[in-house]
């Protein structure tokens, strides 16, 4: 009979996604056939995995690395319904793996049926391939403004209660203070008949003097009877990129170390895709810097245009603080400017959006012009998997990478033509039938490619190095958290080890 094994927080960013990572791999090591699941996740980080009929769809991003953490092909049932958010009161809607523009334009309460059926239906199937299923919960399970519509946490806790053993963890960031308080409201509020899958409280993030702790972990036993599993320390640098892209992510501001190379990635309001940056963190030689106004880029080596999910917006933001002007000027030093899908976009000589599938209808208005080329969007998205090769003929900046290989992913609506006006631009990257997706001007670089600084061959040609690896940060983190949590409590959840 299939094992289910909930990772419950206090709130968001309270360690759900890196513990629920640890635990899949944990369990593969153990020769446990596991694979993960969260119902519903919010976040413009998503990867691609196979969908119907061969194409390709969404799932986020955290759930396509614990995937691979549980040594499982990632696909579309381990995250049915993706939230995509575009704006404060908006999120498009991505149900097994396909953007339902019908869906985004409902209320929550409205869309929940529809979207609670998808998930219902996702857990049953992979709870039929698999001996344990590691399911990550949302925010917390105790907003009770949301219980009677809450397929994510509650709903989803009681289907893995009928369909076999089911055990929880709740996890609160002790760092931010006030966990024994977050862990005893969030156990109170939890409905009564859910109260005894629950198997033992996390402190995650935890630094200074352990005796400190006490009598908090025994006075809690004693008001739920539920037993601390754990405390894990606070640990930076493991690897794992951060399912929304900057919680464990401090700016790296200021002149760059003798000798390191300093990279300025963008940071708008509507930024996607960030996991992709994560090996730069890691590289010898290299200082990632987060960037949100223009005296932040003037001693960049690099400026890079990371993904967006509103590229009419973020070009407005970036127009508002000046950085549109300071971009121009650093492109014409010769230094090296990289835009990435959306931000490939907004590099452009014009956006035109007739319809709104970006962002505002009938929006038709001029990029920053370093590429010609002009984007027109349009309601279908291309979700794929690809594999891609540069030009031989890549100069200046890029000519590490002249006729190497890698492979990626794209997630856009835009179409990108030159410019019928202006000379055509260099194609520096085409997938394997030929098309380009990616142009260059000089040493501006735009590509519709994610996943470049995921590839060991490119890390390699520009700096002769390569970050560690995912496979490194899975085992680090299962090694954590069987360093810090009860080892017969675990022993129980996920299995003996061999």
């Amino acid at each position: 009979m299939t094992r289910f094994l909930m990772v419950w927080g206090t709130s968001s960013g309270a360690g759900k996604s890196w513990l629920a990572t640890a635990l899949c791999r944990s369990a593969a090591r153990r020769g446990v056939r596991v694979a993960p699941f969260k119902a519903q996740n919010m976040s413009n980080n998503a990867r691609v995995v196979a969908g119907p009929g061969g194409l390709g769809a969404e799932i986020g991003a955290a759930q396509y690395f614990q995937a691979l953490a549980a040594r499982a092909e990632p696909a579309v049932d381990m995250n049915p319904v993706l939230l995509k958010p575009e704006r404060d009161t908006r999120s498009q809607v991505v149900l097994n793996g396909r953007a339902r523009p019908e869906l985004s334009r409902l209320g929550w309460r409205e869309r929940s049926p529809a979207l609670a059926a998808a998930a219902r239906a996702g857990l049953e199937r992979l709870a039929r391939e698999c001996e344990l299923v590691v399911i990550e919960g949302a925010g917390s399970p105790a907003e009770i403004n949301l219980a009677p519509q809450d397929y994510v946490n509650l709903g989803t806790a009681r289907q893995a209660c009928a369909l076999g053993p089911t055990a929880a963890l709740l996890v609160s960031d002790i760092d931010r203070g006030g966990a024994f308080a977050h862990l005893y409201g969030t156990w109170s509020l939890l409905p009564k008949d859910l109260r005894p899958a629950l198997a033992g409280f996390v402190l995650n993030r935890f630094r200074g003097d352990a005796a400190l702790l006490s009598p908090g972990p025994e006075h809690l036993q004693r008001l739920t009877g539920v037993p601390l599993a754990g405390v894990i320390p606070l640990v930076r640098g493991h690897g794992l990129p951060d399912e929304d892209g900057l919680h464990d992510l401090p700016d790296a501001r200021g002149d760059a170390p003798a000798g390191r190379l300093r990279i300025a990635v963008l940071c708008p309001p509507h930024i996607s895709n960030l996991d992709e940056f994560e090996p730069l963190r890691r590289m010898p030689g290299v200082q990632l810097a987060w960037v949100r106004a223009e005296p932040e880029l003037r001693d960049a080596d690099w400026i890079v245009l990371p993904g967006s999910k509103q590229v009419s917006g973020d070009l407005a933001w970036l127009r508002e603080r000046g950085l549109d002007a300071a971009i121009a000027r650093h492109a014409a030093t010769g230094r090296p400017v990289l835009g990435i899908c959306g931000g490939l976009q907004i590099l452009g000589e014009a956006l035109v959006d007739p319809d709104g599938h970006d962002g505002k209808p009938g929006f038709n208005g001029p990029g920053l012009g370093l590429l010609p080329l002009v984007t027109r969007y349009e309601p279908v998205k291309r979700v794929r998997r690809a594999a891609f090769r540069f030009d031989d003929a890549m100069d200046g900046a890029w000519s590490a990478w002249s006729g190497l290989q890698a492979e990626g992913y794209e997630i856009h609506c835009g179409v990108s033509v030159s410019h019928p006006a202006l000379p055509a631009p260099a194609v520096a990257l085409r997938d394997t039938a030929g098309e380009p997706i990616g142009w260059r001007q000089g040493n501006v670089l735009g590509v519709y490619a994610h996943g470049l600084f995921e590839s060991p061959a490119l890390l390699h040609a520009l700096w002769g190095a390569a970050a560690p690896t995912l496979e490194d940060a899975f085992e680090r983190l299962a090694d954590l958290a069987e360093a810090h949590l009860d080892r017969d409590l675990l022993a129980r959840l996920l299995g003996r080890p061999g």
